[in-house]
């Protein structure tokens, strides 16, 4: 064995994949938890897939083939290599990897299968303010054979609204669009190639109309870009489209679809027409959603989706349109935590530390069972201490109160409510302290 030291390696997060401390982390698990809740009271189900998929199913979607990390030992051994060693990736989004899932169970769903994937995505990218290389969705999908209900257009930006509601967030609008309204409207102006001009408009946000005009004057006359332009920068009802005095069947059929959505979410204040939101992905083709920040209108969009005509198609000969949204989980909770906005509490989910007296550590450890048994989380002390250093290890943690087993036959069991500082005696099996434990559960709304 060498006797020469060590090197010691610098400990450093690696850019772009955000870890939180303890206090923090509760916090972000309690927000899961809230979305999870949401999700299953509108009776959708939790599937997961592996973080790998095999590259051609992941580079089947082109857009993003370049973010894709690929797997490979770090030392390519070839004997017992399995046979899809160096085929395989990271998945960068949960809609390929539901595709490949439900084409691969399709005998074995029930339709319209609602499900929803709350987990880890991976891209390659330059890690900036809000994208990050490794970061959490929380996607939700309705699909169908043949046909998925435009009530369901509605629903999901209902949930969604649910979740950003519960969540305590600033200020933020889920703005609807349709893609039906914005290729009618294109195609109402005589323009051939509507698909192009949805990419350009689709940067609007990031370039300005300015922007978008530059993009567009090699491949629509002046007329056509300010039609263009007018309606993207539109923020009335459908009413206000029809004003603008373009007429085509498919820009009626948006209109309509389009009006059926906000006429159903009209309750909702925060969800709002908003007829610049393309998506630029070509496989939505009805109804589109975008979630922004009010206060931070350059950030990232904080939710996204709409309606697709064949989820599956590169994997079975079945018709599979859906409707999802996605939740940029870790984008959100990133902005609300740098900008000094997230509410954080204690380093730990115990609601009591049962201290160890002397030589008592079987009545310490049957208190800890008995409580726990009761509903509370429970930290027994590790070793024996001065009593002064183990109450406060319970202050340091944030653990709001803690118990003092018998020390010695015939004397009762004391609880200490570190925040008013009354210590009473208590029974383990029946206490409550007027109080509810921090049960792993969120409250319902």
């Amino acid at each position: 064995m060498s006797d020469q030291p060590q090197p010691v390696v610098r400990p450093a997060p690696v850019s772009g994949f955000p870890e939180w401390l303890p206090h923090v982390r509760l916090v972000e698990l309690r927000w899961l938890d809230k979305i999870r809740a949401a999700f299953e009271r509108y009776g959708f189900c939790s599937i997961e897939t592996p973080a790998a998929e095999r590259l051609d199913v992941l580079l089947a979607k082109g857009e993003t083939s370049g973010e894709v990390y690929t797997l490979n030992r770090a030392q390519n051994h070839t004997e017992g290599q399995a046979p899809d060693e160096g085929q395989l990736g990271l998945h960068f989004d949960l809609t390929v990897p539901f595709a490949r899932y439900a084409a691969q169970h399709f005998n074995d769903l029930v339709f319209p299968f609602k499900r929803y994937q709350i987990q880890s995505v991976w891209r390659g990218e330059r890690p900036q303010d809000g994208r990050f290389r490794e970061f959490t969705q929380c996607d939700i999908d309705v699909i169908n054979v043949d046909d998925v209900p435009i009530h369901f257009d509605a629903e999901l930006p209902r949930i969604v609204h649910e979740v950003l509601t519960s969540l305590d967030l600033p200020a933020w609008t889920i703005n609807v669009n349709n893609r039906k309204v914005l290729q009618g409207f294109y195609e109402g102006l005589g323009i051939t190639d509507p698909l192009d001009v949805i990419r350009a408009v689709d940067k609007i946000d990031k370039i300005g109309a300015a922007g978008v005009a530059s993009l567009l004057a090699d491949r629509l006359d002046e007329s056509q870009i300010g039609s263009v332009l007018e309606l993207a920068q539109l923020r009335g009802g459908v009413e206000d489209v029809r004003k603008l005095g373009v007429r085509s069947a498919l820009l009626d059929e948006g209109l309509d679809e389009l009006d059926f959505v906000l006429r159903e979410l009209s309750d909702l204040p925060e969800v709002v027409a908003d007829f610049s939101i393309a998506r630029g992905l070509d496989y939505y083709t009805g109804t589109v959603y975008e979630g922004k920040f009010v206060d931070w209108p350059e950030y990232g969009s904080i939710c996204s989706g709409g309606r697709y005509e064949n989820l599956a198609g590169s994997f079975i000969r079945r018709s599979l349109p859906g409707v999802g949204m996605s939740i940029g989980f870790s984008r959100i909770f990133a902005k609300v935590l740098s900008a000094g906005l997230l509410e954080t509490g204690p380093s730990t989910p115990a609601d009591v530390l049962v201290v160890l007296p002397p030589n008592r550590r079987r009545t310490a450890t049957d208190t800890a069972k008995a409580l726990r048994a009761n509903g509370f989380n429970v930290e027994l002390y590790h070793q024996e201490d001065k009593l002064a250093k183990q109450v406060r290890y319970a202050s340091r943690k944030g653990i709001p109160f803690v118990w003092f087993p018998p020390f010695e036959d015939g004397r009762p069991h004391e609880v200490k409510d570190l925040t008013t500082g009354a210590q009473t005696t208590a029974d383990p099996a029946t206490w409550s302290h007027g109080s509810e434990p921090r049960r792993t559960e969120p409250p319902q709304n």
